[in-house]
C-alpha cells in the first residue's frame, strides 16, 4: 500500500511540472528593472509614488529563433555565401522572426485586463505603449514603485522595489519606463575657448577650427559623390534651432538649403534652455551637412526613449546610414533591432565615448557603441595645411582642473577627456575582428574590442543655441562617418550594386589586405591613457584600441568597398584611367579582377568583348557578362 501511494505522489508532481497552465501559471520574473546602483550605494527611497500618479510604459516582446537569425546575418555578410547582401524588408523580418499576431494580442489582452490605456501599437509587434495609474502598474507587475535621489544627477528617479513579474503565458520580456535611473545623455563636449593658440589648419571663422568642406578635403579627397539620392538618420534626444542650421550653411559655404526632416517620437519634448543637448543635436546635423552636402534628406529622429527610436529606424528602410552620439539604454529588444538593421542593409555608427580608455564597469556600460552590430567610432586630433590632410594623432585632451565645461556653468573634477576604447566585458569578439589581432594592441582575443574606426574629434566649429563654439569629442566623428557612408552608398547605387549595409565585415576585410595603407589613414601616434588607466591604450600600426583601423582615405576606401557591395568590374575595351575595378573605372583584364575580388565574390564583364587571357583561378568566385557576350581565353 505504501508503495502505491509513493507512485501516486510522484505522478501528481510530474503532472504539475509539465502542465502548470492547468493549475495556474506561475509568475515569471523579468530582470534588469531595479538599478544596481540602489544596492551598490545603499540608496534609500525618498517616497512611495502615489497610486493616482500616471506613468507611460513600453512593453517589449521577444523575437523568434535567435539561432536562425544569427546564422542568416552571418551569411548575409559572407561574400562566399548565397545570401550575400540579400537584404530583408521590415515586413520579411517580422514575418520570419517577429512575435506572432497571437502573441501580440496576448499582451494587448493583458494590458486591457490590467486597466492600462493602449497608447500605440507597433507594426513589428515588438513594442506596445501603454499608460496607467501607478496602482494598476504595481498590481500588474507585483512591485511597489518608489522615488530615489539620483546619486550623481540633481534629480529624482523612480524604480521598483523588486524585479517585476508577469504571468508565464504573457510574452513580455522588458518594461521600459518602470525605472528612470538612466536618461540618454550626449557625448559631445564644448572646449573652453577656441583654438588655444594652435593653428589646426581649418577654415572656420576663428581661423583654425574645422568647418564645412574641411572634412571632405581631409577624408574624402578625390570623391565626387555628395550623398545625392541617399538619406541619413540621426538619433537625437533633444532638438535644435533652425536658425543655427542656416547660419552654419552660411559659415560653411553650403549653397543649398539642407533638406532636414524631423521625426518626432512619443515622449519627446524640446527644451530650448538645454544648451548641452541642443549643442549635440546641432553638431550631429552639421557634421552630416559638411561631409554629404548633396544629401537627399537628413532625418532627425527626436526621441523620448531608446526602444521606440530603434523601432522607427528599422521601419525607415530607405535610410541606409544612421548615427548616434548619445548614451542610450540597453534592454532585450535593442539587440534584435540592431540585428534587424544589419539584415536590412542599414549601417549604424556610434560614438565610442569621450572618457579615454575604458576601465572596469565602463567597458560594460558604454552602450550602444559596444554592441557588435554597431560600428564604433573613436576620435583623432587632425592637422591640415593649405586645405590638405597633414597628420592625425589620437584625440586625448589632458586639461588641468578646474576647467569649465559645457553645460549649466558647472566645472568638472575629471579633466581627462579622449577617444574611448577598450574591451567589452559583455560581448564576445566578432568573427570579422579576430584577424585584426586586437590582443597585439593590448586588447582581447575573446571579447569585443573598441573602437572600430575613427575621424576627427577635436576643434570642430558648431553653430548651436544662437551662438558658436569649438567642440571636441567622438560625437564629431560618428556623424561624419554616416555622411561618408552616404557617399559610398551613392557610388554603389550608381554602379547598380546593393547598399553596403553593416560596414564592419568589409572594413576589417580590407584592413587584412595590401590595400589597407591606401584606404585608411593609420593612426600610429598618441594614446588614450589617463590616471585611472596609465598603461592602456597606445596607438600602433594597424588596429588599436584608440582609433580602431583609422580614418578614411577618400576615394581609395570607397573604391575598395565596392566589391563588398556586389562586384568587381572588368571591361576589355576600357582604355581610360584610373582603373580600380569600379563600374566607372573598371579593370582592363580579368587577371586584375580576380586579384581584387574577395573569395566568393562577383566579377562583372561590363561590356561585350573578348580577352585572350588564360589563367588558373584558385578561389571561388562568379564571372558574369553585364551588357553583351564576353569571350575569355580565345
Amino acid at each position: 500500500m505504501k508503495q502505491k501511494a509513493f507512485h501516486l505522489v510522484i505522478y501528481l508532481l510530474l503532472a504539475g511540472l509539465f502542465a502548470l497552465p492547468s493549475f495556474g501559471a506561475l509568475p515569471r520574473v523579468l530582470t534588469g528593472h531595479v538599478p544596481k546602483e540602489i544596492r551598490q550605494q545603499n540608496l534609500q527611497p525618498q517616497r512611495r509614488l502615489l497610486g493616482s500618479d500616471r506613468l507611460t510604459l513600453v512593453l517589449g516582446l521577444p523575437l523568434h529563433d535567435q539561432e536562425a537569425l544569427t546564422n542568416l546575418l552571418n551569411q548575409m555578410y559572407d561574400p562566399a555565401g548565397t545570401n550575400f547582401h540579400n537584404y530583408l524588408t521590415p515586413e520579411q523580418f517580422t514575418a520570419r522572426f517577429g512575435p506572432t499576431p497571437q502573441e501580440y494580442q496576448k499582451v494587448i489582452d493583458f494590458a486591457n485586463g490590467c486597466g492600462f490605456e493602449i497608447k500605440s501599437t507597433s507594426a513589428d509587434r515588438v513594442l506596445l505603449e501603454v499608460a496607467a495609474p501607478v496602482s494598476n502598474i504595481e498590481s500588474a507587475f507585483h512591485v511597489n514603485l518608489h522615488a530615489y535621489q539620483h546619486p550623481v544627477e540633481a534629480r529624482q528617479f523612480i524604480a521598483p522595489d523588486v524585479e517585476p513579474a508577469v504571468d508565464a503565458g504573457v510574452p513580455i520580456v522588458h518594461i521600459s519606463g518602470l525605472n528612470t535611473f538612466f536618461k540618454p545623455h550626449p557625448a559631445g563636449l564644448r572646449k573652453s575657448g577656441f583654438s588655444n593658440g594652435v593653428n589646426w589648419g581649418g577654415t572656420a571663422p576663428d581661423g583654425s577650427a574645422f568647418i564645412g568642406s574641411d572634412f571632405r578635403k581631409a577624408y574624402a579627397s578625390g570623391v565626387t559623390q555628395t550623398g545625392a539620392g541617399q538619406s541619413v538618420g540621426l538619433v537625437e534626444f533633444e532638438g535644435y534651432f533652425t536658425s543655427d542650421m542656416t547660419a552654419y550653411e552660411t559659415n560653411a559655404g553650403i549653397s543649398q538649403s539642407f533638406p532636414l526632416q524631423n521625426v518626432v517620437l512619443p515622449g519627446f519634448t524640446f527644451s530650448p534652455t538645454d544648451t548641452n543637448g541642443i549643442g549635440e543635436c546641432s553638431l550631429d546635423i552639421e557634421m552630416v551637412m559638411a561631409m554629404a552636402p548633396g544629401l537627399s534628406k537628413l532625418y532627425v529622429f527626436e526621441a523620448g526613449g531608446s526602444d521606440q527610436v530603434l523601432m522607427s529606424m528599422v521601419a525607415s528602410n530607405t535610410i541606409k546610414q544612421f548615427s548616434t552620439s548619445w548614451g542610450m539604454t540597453d534592454d532585450p529588444m535593442t539587440e534584435g533591432y540592431l540585428m534587424q538593421m544589419a539584415l536590412q542593409g542599414q549601417s549604424f555608427f556610434g560614438a565610442s565615448g569621450d572618457g579615454d580608455a575604458y576601465v572596469g564597469a565602463n567597458a560594460q556600460n558604454n552602450w550602444p557603441c559596444a554592441y557588435p552590430y554597431i560600428t564604433s567610432v573613436g576620435g583623432t586630433t587632425l592637422t591640415m595645411a593649405a586645405g590638405s590632410y597633414v597628420s592625425e594623432t589620437v584625440w586625448n585632451s589632458r586639461y588641468q582642473p578646474p576647467d569649465p565645461w559645457f553645460g549649466n556653468g558647472q566645472t568638472t573634477n575629471d579633466p581627462y577627456w579622449g577617444s574611448c576604447g577598450g574591451v567589452s566585458t559583455v560581448y564576445s569578439i566578432p568573427s570579422w575582428q579576430v584577424n585584426a589581432n586586437p590582443a597585439g594592441a593590448g586588447g582581447s582575443s575573446t571579447m569585443r574590442n573598441l573602437p572600430d574606426i575613427a575621424m576627427t574629434g577635436n576643434q570642430v566649429w558648431v553653430n548651436f543655441s544662437h551662438e558658436t563654439g569649438d567642440f571636441e569629442g567622438t560625437s564629431c566623428a560618428a556623424p561624419l562617418w554616416a555622411g561618408f557612408c552616404a557617399l559610398a552608398n551613392q557610388a554603389a547605387v550608381s554602379q547598380g550594386l546593393t547598399p553596403l549595409g553593416f560596414l564592419n565585415p568589409a572594413l576589417y576585410s580590407i584592413a587584412q589586405t595590401a590595400r589597407y595603407t591606401n584606404c585608411f589613414h593609420d593612426i600610429t601616434t598618441g594614446d588614450n591613457t589617463w590616471p585611472g588607466s596609465p598603461n592602456l591604450y597606445y596607438a600602433q600600426p594597424g588596429y588599436d584600441l584608440c582609433t580602431g583601423l583609422g580614418t578614411p582615405n577618400g576615394i581609395n576606401l570607397i573604391n575598395a568597398l565596392m566589391p563588398f557591395s556586389g562586384a568587381v568590374w572588368v571591361d576589355f575595351n576600357y582604355s581610360g584611367t584610373p582603373n580600380n575595378g569600379t563600374y566607372n573605372f573598371p579593370f582592363k583584364t580579368l587577371a586584375q579582377g580576380t586579384n581584387a575580388v574577395v573569395s566568393g565574390g562577383n566579377i562583372w564583364i561590363r561590356s561585350a568583348g573578348s580577352s585572350s587571357e588564360k589563367m588558373t583561378i584558385t578561389k571561388p568566385l562568379s564571372i558574369r557578362a553585364y551588357n553583351g557576350a564576353a569571350t575569355i581565353g580565345h
